[in-house]
């Protein structure tokens, strides 16, 4: 008889390929199935050439080659495809065995499957897995929920092929997360909060090119000299290298030939609409995404161009005295917006798990994105440690680490955003995260007339700040304009 396989894995595009090798790479005998079986014969023959594979054409002999309990990973598009290969596995499987979804998947039908598998006497992950293409190979942060009877069965194998971390790389990106949709929720929270770095960075990049008018060699440096400081991560590392890349069919970088409409699949939007079923004010990555959807007007915006003026004033042309000091500057002015982005991500993780009755340790979840994924960064250290001594933290700008960093940098970050306004230069993330933050530390703001426009108008009711109960004025009746 054949050596039974420890894992199963549906689904050979390029995330699960490289996700299958790895698998097989830390001494586990894998079986793999796809659709289309042209893939899973060009796998066999090609890259796990001589390896632990087992090349499947159909469900039924991916099921049979596998040890009990069986445990089955899918890595195909989320939607209908999930549901669909779930129907087919149920009548395939035993009592006790796991189907684990590692797609981008909405929690919403991650809390739906996990009830719906476990009726049927089986066990149900859902996971996050982030990293892209070189994570799924070499190591990537991976965020599981669903059925916790099941994570004793995939803890090693999942702990096993995750990044590592730690002074000895012996920590890995991976724990259990929560129930049910816990698991997809955190990673489409990793993915809002990507959105906000990725646009926290563009404003930055758009303040030194457009308003200082660096080069991309120039640029370079830049982001060099700040991934070796407290902005330390992958993005800010990427970033630089863009920077390094000339066109291979021209002159010129390529950088500069890319055409400025962003792409976007749609996490971010997920993570902006949940907040505002939540009540809670997750706003950077709602300006990340107004932000793409304005760069998809290209055409529009080019007409507009041509229409619409900018400042009829502008600052003097800084000098190369204060060059430096301007650079600064921004580092201090991303570093504050971006406390503020994970402020809010993680706020609104704590709202969810409310809701949804999660038991989600924050601290954790910062730590299973310290590597492997694509907002690894130092910075989550600090994070990790504001949640470590104080897991009940209601935000982070109140931990005394970021209290004392947004202090620091604050009166740089308004410089940025004055400057910006003045040059007619739009920096969205940079914005947004400080009006959040004027608008947290503010004891007092101006909803007392926003509640009095809505009782005014839809006799809503308003509490008063001197006297208990609920109250409403006839505001017509009242009125006394001033002689």
């Amino acid at each position: 008889m054949a050596e039974k396989c420890d894992f199963g894995l549906i689904g050979l595009a390029v995330m699960g390929e490289n996700l299958a090798l790895n698998v097989e790479s830390r001494g586990y005998r894998i079986a793999v199935y796809n659709r289309t079986t042209k893939k899973v014969d060009r796998l066999i023959e090609g890259r796990a050439q001589g390896k632990n594979f087992v090349g499947c054409h159909s469900l039924a002999e991916l099921v049979e080659s596998l040890a009990t309990p069986r445990k089955v990973m899918m890595l195909v598009k989320a939607g209908p495809a999930v549901d669909a290969i779930i129907e087919e596995l149920i009548p395939l499987l035993s009592p006790g065995d796991v189907i684990i979804d590692g797609g981008n998947t909405h929690f919403a039908d991650t809390e739906r499957r996990t009830k719906y598998v476990e009726e049927q006497g089986l066990w149900f992950i859902g996971t996050g897995v982030s990293g892209g293409e070189e994570g799924a190979l070499l190591g990537p942060s991976l965020m599981p929920g669903g059925s916790k009877q099941a994570w004793p069965l995939v803890k090693p194998i999942f702990q096993a092929i995750a990044a590592k971390v730690g002074p000895n790389d012996d920590i890995p990106c991976c724990d259990w997360v929560g129930d049910r949709g816990a698991g997809h929720y955190v990673k489409m929270v990793h993915n809002g909060i990507e959105y906000g770095d990725m646009q926290m960075i563009c404003d930055a990049y758009w303040m030194l090119k457009s308003g200082l008018g660096l080069s991309n060699a120039e640029l370079y440096d830049v982001f060099a000299d700040w991934n070796r400081g407290e902005l330390e991560s992958y993005l800010i590392e990427i970033t630089r290298d863009i920077f390094s890349v000339k066109d291979p069919e021209g002159d010129g970088d390529l950088v500069d030939k890319i055409l400025d409409t962003a792409g976007a699949k749609g996490t971010g939007k997920w993570m902006s609409q949940l907040a505002l079923d939540l009540g809670v004010p997750s706003t950077l990555v709602t300006a990340a995404v107004y932000a793409r959807s304005m760069s998809a007007r290209k055409e529009e915006r080019v007409r507009a161009s041509e229409v619409l003026e900018g400042a009829s004033s502008v600052p003097s042309e800084i000098s190369a005295e204060d060059r430096a000091g301007f650079i600064e500057d921004v580092r201090q002015a991303l570093y504050a917006s971006k406390i503020c982005s994970y402020a809010q991500g993680f706020v609104q993780l704590r709202a969810a798990a409310e809701e949804y009755d999660w038991d989600l340790d924050f601290g954790q979840c910062a730590m299973l994105w310290r590597g492997g994924c694509i907002i690894r960064a130092v910075f989550l250290d600090r994070i990790r440690e504001a949640f470590d001594a104080d897991p009940k933290l209601e935000n982070l700008l109140l931990n005394p680490f970021f209290t004392e960093a947004v202090h620091q940098a604050q009166d740089a970050w308004r410089r940025v955003v004055t400057t910006a306004t003045l040059l007619g230069l739009p920096v969205p993330a940079f914005s947004a995260a400080l009006a959040y933050y004027d608008s947290y530390r503010s004891a007092r703001l101006p909803a007392n007339l926003l509640q009095a426009q809505r009782d005014y108008f839809g006799a809503h009711t308003y509490q008063r700040i001197d006297r208990e109960g609920v109250f409403h004025t006839d505001w017509i009746r009242e009125r006394k304009p001033p002689e």
